[in-house]
């Protein structure tokens, strides 16, 4: 065996020891060496020395001491939560969302910036350093103190090159974002899937902390899913797990941007819901979305369907049922296929709340194959507009804690 591995396997082992007690001070402190040590299994001696290098780099902090049981008072250590921050980025069909975290994942900072329809590359990293330079400029911290950059892109995303190979909405492809961001700014970055982001963000910090095996279906301008099994994150072998935008839900359905005919997207997502209201108005169906838009039916939006169904309109409230047992299904096929504990919903068309999620509900209901299938719980995203945002930044928090696995 050469010294060379010898040497790496140990620096390897003492670095997730390190990252082990990071997490457990992040998860269940303030605690103390002793039970640090009781936790892990490491000798005291070993916990101490890996505790004094935190300190020392200031990712943790001693604290009050605690209750004596009859030796020293024991001194508890927590993290230090506002010494360090991240920047996570969310890269939308029509805009790009910049956020500042601390280590708990706490917003602290937010920016959003406007991108043209159909932005070429150098547009759209154009646009991530601007909204890089302009957050770090405006903060309190200094270049220093971020531990990296997130990215969440639409799409599929080669993340072991932070590469986005395609992005079917702007129609770019072989983007080598980590390469530019890091050239740029000089500090680890991470590119992963948008709606892989925003289920790591759910797993971290919202509706997914207490499972490991979560799918999170990002609803939108397109269908996205992130598929978290047994703690990790799912890519399969191409990088493309959890497209299930592009399941086939009706072979005789409308064509998708994918070119293929009756996806789920094509069926569901936010311009599919747009499309078909404006069919049906101009069908001559009554609703109050013809006041709504002074009778420019095309100016129908997504959107405003939702606002009419809030204002009681049986029109969209039938619209966005039908829309909810068109995820349902795809959501059935889901469950019969993973078997998750747990999906949660997020994204712009998740914001119609009960009149989509019930009928996404009542689907399973229907269709599941067993009692346990049929009550798979189905919850919205707690993080909201942000989950896709900050779990950019748990791409970068995973290097320091390793109980959260990607």
């Amino acid at each position: 065996m050469s010294l060379k591995y010898v040497t790496g396997s140990f620096q390897l082992m003492k670095s997730i020891n390190r990252s082990t007690i990071l997490n457990i001070i992040r998860e269940e402190g303030p605690i103390s060496r002793a039970e640090i040590a009781k936790r892990t299994s490491l000798t005291p001696p070993t916990v101490s020395n890996l505790v004094k290098e935190l300190i020392t780099t200031e990712f943790v902090i001693e604290t009050n001491q605690g209750e004596s049981k009859g030796g020293r008072k024991p001194t508890y250590l927590e993290i230090n939560g506002n010494r360090f921050f991240v920047i996570g980025i969310d890269v939308g069909h029509f805009h790009m969302k910049f956020v500042v975290t601390n280590l708990f994942g706490e917003v602290v900072d937010r920016i959003t910036l406007p991108l043209d329809p159909k932005p070429d590359a150098e547009q759209i990293l154009h646009t991530m350093e601007e909204g890089i330079h302009t957050v770090i400029q405006q903060g309190q911290a200094t270049a220093g103190d971020y531990l990296g950059i997130g990215v969440g892109m639409h799409g599929i995303v080669d993340v072991e090159r932070g590469i986005s190979l395609y992005a079917p909405s702007f129609q770019t492809h072989d983007i080598a974002i980590r390469e530019r961001l890091e050239d740029t700014f000089q500090m680890m970055v991470k590119v992963e899937n948008d709606a892989k982001t925003m289920t790591l963000g759910e797993f971290w910090f919202g509706n997914g902390m207490e499972d490991g095996n979560v799918v999170g279906v990002n609803i939108g301008y397109g269908i996205g899913a992130g598929i978290i099994n047994d703690g990790t994150l799912f890519q399969g072998e191409n990088f493309i797990a959890g497209e299930i935008g592009h399941m086939t839900i009706d072979l005789t359905g409308p064509q998708c941007s994918c070119g293929n005919y009756g996806c789920l997207q094509a069926m569901a997502a936010g311009p599919a819901i747009a499309r078909l209201a404006i069919k049906e108005l101009k069908s001559g169906k009554t609703s109050l979305l013809t006041k709504m838009t002074d009778g420019v039916l095309d100016q129908v939006t997504g959107e405003l369907v939702h606002e009419a169904a809030r204002q009681g309109d049986s029109f969209s409230i039938d619209l966005l049922t039908q829309t909810g047992r068109y995820i349902g299904i795809g959501l059935t096929n889901l469950i019969h296929t993973l078997n998750p504990k747990r999906i949660i919903i997020g994204g712009g068309v998740a914001k119609a709340g009960d009149h989509i999620l019930e009928p996404i509900r009542q689907t399973i209901q229907q269709r599941g194959l067993t009692e346990e299938a049929r009550n798979t719980t189905i919850v919205p995203s707690l993080l909201q507009e942000d989950a896709s945002a900050i779990g950019a930044c748990g791409l970068i928090l995973n290097e320091f804690f390793t109980s959260k696995r990607v």
